[in-house]
């Protein structure tokens, strides 16, 4: 909130992603920006990533740069490159299979994505305690915790009890688990935008929400999510390794 925007000059042709610093399991705290990272590389854009925390004009967090031009939100800044760049990663799916995709996304972004945020950094944020924060901890989370809980109760999530929180949060990703099933993506043998719209909000309880219930799911209840999680990093993020693991996982090895 501090940090002022300072004018810097970019490689031609290169997106610059403007975003928050990466988790201890290495991939951003943000599920959108991990959104955005899978599109890059599955798109093959080059890209520079500037975990700077400066918000866009529409204050929000991640938004790019291009050429001198700026676009924020994740939908946006596809739709931006899919039309600057001729793209289309959907181009193998049925007119209804994209309907679904929309649906998919929509549900993971506008709602799932709310039960990770309420459960990480509200209800439960005492047990993740993050990292770095030292003496600061006892006063910084309360603060934190409260925003949270302020934006979630303008959200709606907010208006739930923890346990109708969890509810919800397991029902979607059941959803996710019932309509993946065997397949190696989404929609069959090749990843589309969905996939990474997906997956960028499934990364953060496979590796983000330590010994929290969001990743005791994706472990132990619908392990298909997880087993998916780690074909989505192999193919898309093969220099993370081993160490894009999770503490559950940590723990048992």
């Amino acid at each position: 909130m501090l940090t002022k925007r300072k004018k810097k000059s970019w490689p031609k042709d290169t997106v610059v992603l403007h975003s928050v610093d990466k988790g201890i399991w290495d991939m951003s705290l943000t599920p959108f920006a991990v959104k955005l990272e899978t599109y890059f590389r599955l798109a093959d854009i080059p890209y520079i990533n500037n975990p700077t925390r400066q918000q866009s004009s529409k204050k929000k967090i991640p938004w790019i740069e291009y050429n001198g031009e700026t676009v924020a939100d994740s939908a946006f800044i596809i739709e931006y490159l899919n039309k600057k760049l001729a793209l289309d990663l959907n181009m193998h799916l049925t007119q209804t299979e994209r309907a679904i995709g929309r649906a998919f996304s929509k549900m993971m972004e506008d709602n799932t994505y709310w039960t990770m945020v309420m459960s990480r950094w509200y209800h439960d944020i005492y047990k993740v305690n993050p990292p770095g924060l030292g003496l600061m901890a006892s006063w910084v989370l309360p603060i934190f915790a409260r925003m949270i809980y302020k934006q979630g109760w303008q959200q709606g999530m907010g208006r739930h009890s923890r346990d109708e929180v969890l509810h919800i949060m397991e029902e979607d990703l059941k959803a996710v688990s019932l309509f993946l099933d065997k397949k190696k993506f989404l929609f069959g043998e090749k990843p589309c935008e969905v996939d990474c719209a997906v997956f960028g909000q499934l990364s953060q309880f496979c590796w983000h929400m330590p010994g929290l219930y969001g990743e005791t799911l994706i472990h132990e209840k619908y392990p298909n999510l997880k087993e998916y999680c780690y074909r989505m990093k192999k193919a898309f993020w093969p220099e993370l390794g081993t160490n894009a693991r999770s503490k559950l996982e940590k723990k048992s090895t």
